[in-house]
């Protein structure tokens, strides 16, 4: 486990769908009673959860996690401060410029990709 105080990095997250909460914890460095508490303070953290009440995690949430660390350890958040970053009109911008980013990556990749077919 990772101290949350050290900026060491974080493992790569695989490419699964599903991961446990065991899993979650060892990839964002944070233990599963945390992870269980973070859940009621943020409301768009929501694993599936399924027989015997288990949690599954997908990507976006391990995502997600991994930015409420960052706020919370590395850049002195409090939980509502952290909580009004990622639901605020900021959140809802940087969001946006993201998904920009993503699609415009993304078409410069296929341009590439049909450069190399040829």
């Amino acid at each position: 486990m990772l101290d949350p105080g050290n900026n060491t990095e974080l493992p790569a997250i695989p490419a699964k769908r599903y991961f446990t909460i065991g899993e979650v914890s060892e990839l964002c460095g944070v233990k599963p009673h945390v992870l269980r508490y973070w859940e009621q303070e943020f409301p768009a953290l929501k694993p599936v959860k399924r027989r015997g009440n288990r949690r599954y995690y997908q990507r976006h949430d391990v995502l997600m996690i991994r930015q409420i660390r960052s706020l919370l350890y590395d850049e002195g958040f409090t939980i509502t401060g952290a909580r009004a970053r990622l639901e605020g009109p900021q959140a809802r911008m940087e969001a946006s410029m993201s998904h920009q980013i993503v699609r415009q990556v993304r078409l410069e990749l296929e341009e590439v990709l049909s450069l190399l077919r040829r």
